[in-house]
């Protein structure tokens, strides 16, 4: 009841069951002064500690890399309220309720545990959303001190909708990748995320349909590209001459590296090199590439790579396998999940294509322009980086020839990509041409994998890249 309106009536009714109650204005104006003071001396609310929950892998601590809210922010289900990220893959976390943050426990490249409280969030006390050992005293607070909250900018748009879709089917909005305004997620985003999962199959979007190809009278002849050697130009970074020693602690990405290669190095890695002439490849590649272009994907060599890889492993499953710690036991992975290493500002990280077996060489574009962004932005989930059965590193975009790449433990084998380059080579004639050779080395696991079988597996590969056309027959 409105103040103003109850100082009009010169008496007021108070109907319960069958009492009637009446009062004068004096009377009235009392017991609402009496009411005010008991309000000042209750609290408005009850704080909860929101701790970080166990987001798999075994993983214990992560780092804060980023907060979206401050104290005193509004936030309500599902909003995000920092990045953290573990020595397998940034992870966004978003709250369970509606409420407002007061106090943050941690700062910025901090440690937080597993299980610890993370932020503490008032909540409307007659909700009951909050378990007893998780909420904690309440400071008494004026009424001022919960207006004018500002809600912060979130670093992934998308409707209440679509994050109850994606909640629903245990999606993280970090993974996908947003086609609409201002790189907003869309349901049809999260539906293709989904489908790559799950392997399931959608009816086309309107963005993936097939466009023609010009006639060649009507295309646009491209700018001729430079083919003069371009010299590396260093980093320009500030030269110390003195100063004293800085000691930082391995976290994230690099301590992931040092567990990897640790376990790596105790495996018995035996070496394979060849050289590929990509000729037709490149020439094939230049005529897909303005088609792949019109439905908004950059192709680029590795796809090739991969699918030809995935048709080698057809043939040769116990490339795609596993080795128990005991080595008593092969398992023969089903699914052809294969990694590609990628230089970041976070270090060296490794996410894999799902299912290659059932995809095409356009498929795999697609899924690795996904992955470039993400990588690129450090928002590459648990399941990006996590499940490989194959690895191909192409160190040949940064430089050098030959490599000897190191095993990612559970694979059992891995291949180095070097830089393509123009050299003389002899035809069937026995004249000199033109020819774009690129070299490969691989390791395997020498406990389970010879030499022979590596170079079978590799020379199936090779045929695969030098005839493209031969792919064909047996593309899923």
């Amino acid at each position: 009841v409105c103040i103003h309106r109850v100082r009009s009536c010169s008496s007021i009714r108070f109907i319960k069951s069958k009492y009637v109650c009446v009062f004068d204005k004096s009377a009235l104006k009392f017991s609402h002064q009496q009411r005010l003071l008991r309000t000042s001396a209750v609290s408005c609310g009850q704080i909860v500690q929101f701790k970080l929950s166990d987001i798999g892998e075994g993983i214990t601590e992560v780092t804060v890399k980023e907060w979206y809210i401050k104290e005193g922010d509004s936030v309500s289900q599902f909003d995000s309220i920092c990045e953290v990220q573990s020595d397998k893959a940034s992870v966004t976390i978003t709250s369970r309720y509606d409420g407002i943050i007061r106090k943050l426990h941690y700062s910025i490249d901090d440690i937080a545990f597993v299980g610890k409280p993370l932020v503490d969030i008032e909540i409307d006390a007659s909700k009951g959303v909050a378990s007893e050992e998780d909420v904690v005293e309440t400071p008494p607070m004026s009424h001022e001190e919960h207006t004018h909250q500002e809600i912060k900018g979130h670093k992934t748009l998308a409707t209440p909708a679509v994050r109850r879709l994606a909640m629903e089917n245990n999606i993280k909005l970090s993974e996908v990748v947003g086609t609409g305004k201002d790189n907003r997620i869309l349901k049809e985003d999260i539906l293709n995320y989904l489908a790559k999962q799950t392997g399931a199959i959608l009816p086309p979007s309107p963005k993936a349909e097939i466009v023609p190809p010009q006639r060649r009278a009507e295309a646009v002849p491209a700018a001729p590209k430079d083919k003069a050697r371009k010299i590396p130009v260093p980093v320009s970074r500030p030269i110390a001459f003195a100063g004293k020693d800085k000691t930082e602690p391995v976290t994230g990405f690099q301590k992931a590296m040092v567990k990897t290669m640790s376990a790596a190095l105790k495996i018995p890695h035996f070496g394979y090199s060849d050289e590929i002439d990509l000729t037709q490849l490149v020439q094939l590649r230049e005529e897909l590439k303005p088609l792949a272009e019109m439905r908004g994907v950059k192709l680029s060599f590795m796809p090739f790579f991969i699918k030809a890889a995935s048709l080698g492993l057809l043939q040769y499953p116990i490339l795609n396998a596993s080795l128990d710690e005991n080595c008593q036991n092969v398992t023969y992975k089903a699914s052809h999940n294969i990694g590609v290493a990628m230089d970041t500002e976070q270090g060296l990280i490794v996410p894999n294509v799902k299912n290659v077996q059932v995809c095409s060489v356009f498929d795999i574009a697609v899924e690795l322009n996904r992955l470039q962004s993400l990588g690129s932005a450090g928002q590459l989930g648990t399941s990006d980086l996590t499940g490989g059965t194959f690895t191909l590193s192409n160190i040949g975009t940064i430089g050098g020839t030959y490599a000897k790449p190191v095993i990612l433990p559970p694979e059992v084998a891995i291949g180095a990509l070097g830089k393509i380059q123009v050299l003389p080579r002899f035809n069937s004639k026995g004249e000199v041409v033109k020819a774009q050779i690129m070299n490969v080395s691989w390791s395997a696991d020498h406990r389970i994998i010879d030499g022979a079988t590596m170079a079978r597996f590799s020379n199936l590969w090779k045929s695969y890249l030098e005839n493209p056309a031969s792919m064909l027959l047996d593309l899923k």
